[in-house]
């Protein structure tokens, strides 16, 4: 009498195999590893030849407009109603608004801003947001170049071609999965439910508001073997895993870009990438809460996230899931007005 067993078995085989391959994310080989720290400590760089292809393919930039010569009237004495870089004279100010159409709204043009027939109007939202806009990226590039260093950023950093940024977020909401649960049912701790911004895991799937918005503290690793001292618990570890998360899906890099991972908590023995990581996390703390937040009255309710707050930045804003944003393309050079004040 024959079994049935071995058919049964081969069947959960092949329906295990399936499920693997098409919910579980995993990089197929062959991958590249490149050493950015010390030898036998597992120091590596693990990248995807195939995602680095297609991410660097999703980030050309484009031509930039040749410079114009300084000298000549202000703009703010010809055009009316100029509030920002009035300083430029005419060719230079439109050569950035046109760069500006370029890389916020190509499709949309001028109109994405202005009424055309009375560019002075104020009647578009999006006017006084770009100011805005353009004011906070003067910022960044004055005031953080401990993070961004010489390279700086444009508002294509961002927008890369769009009028929203393609990586944004909102105040978190908890998403609605199989079973009806919902954030009573995740308690405070908002986990429990698979999230993309932390991998699929149960960790909590809001790690910005606490890290990126409001200022909790991301060191959990205690330096002494006892409790004293130390009131870090378990879930105070998994809200800072979950902010780890975020930080090497929007890189494209494991935890030895910014550590040693023999000795995660020891600053001297870390690459230098943590240095200007811990400067990128005030920064995005500061344009939060002093250039994003502030603007929640002049975007309508259609802009808005679920719990009514504006979109804001995080690192993918960015860097869009590689090391350097646009790989480190130097596009803020031919832009002395965006540079700001130093």
């Amino acid at each position: 009498m024959k079994t049935a067993f071995p058919n049964i078995f081969i069947v959960l085989t092949v329906l295990l195999s399936i499920a693997f391959a098409f919910t579980i994310p995993w990089d197929r080989p062959p991958l590249d590893a490149e050493q950015v720290g010390f030898r036998g400590v597992g120091m590596e760089r693990v990248v995807n030849p195939r995602t680095a292809a297609k991410a660097r393919a999703a980030t050309e930039i484009p031509e930039v407009i040749e410079q114009e010569a300084a000298g000549g009237q202000p703009v703010s004495e010809i055009y009316e109603n100029v509030q920002v870089l009035g300083h430029l004279n005419v060719e230079q100010f439109d050569r950035v608004m046109a760069s500006i159409t370029e890389w916020v709204a190509p499709d949309e043009g001028c109109a994405y801003c202005h009424n055309e027939d009375n560019l002075a109007s104020e009647e578009k939202y999006t006017k006084d947001v770009s100011r805005k806009m353009i004011l906070m990226t003067q910022a960044i590039n004055a005031d953080w170049e401990d993070h961004v260093k010489s390279t700086g950023v444009t508002c294509f950093t961002c927008h890369a071609g769009q009028p929203v940024p393609p990586e944004t977020w909102f105040t978190a909401e908890a998403p609605k999965q199989a079973g009806g649960m919902t954030r009573a049912r995740t308690g405070e701790n908002m986990q429990n439910l698979a999230s993309k911004n932390v991998g699929t895991t149960a960790l909590p799937f809001d790690p910005y508001t606490p890290f990126l918005l409001q200022d909790r503290q991301i060191s959990v690793i205690p330096q002494t073997t006892l409790p004293e001292g130390h009131d870090k618990t378990i879930k105070d570890t998994e809200w800072t895993y979950a902010l780890m998360f975020h930080f090497s899906r929007s890189l494209g890099v494991n935890c030895t870009h910014c550590h040693n991972s023999a000795r995660f908590y020891n600053w001297e023995q870390s690459p230098p990438a943590r240095v200007q990581a811990h400067a990128g996390i005030a920064m995005v703390r500061e344009l939060n809460n002093e250039h994003l937040v502030p603007l929640t009255g002049a975007f309508p309710e259609s802009r808005k996230g679920p719990t009514g707050d504006v979109a804001k930045v995080n690192c993918m804003t960015c860097h869009q899931g590689v090391t350097k944003p646009l790989y480190g393309a130097e596009m803020a050079k031919h832009f002395p007005s965006l540079q700001g004040r130093k």
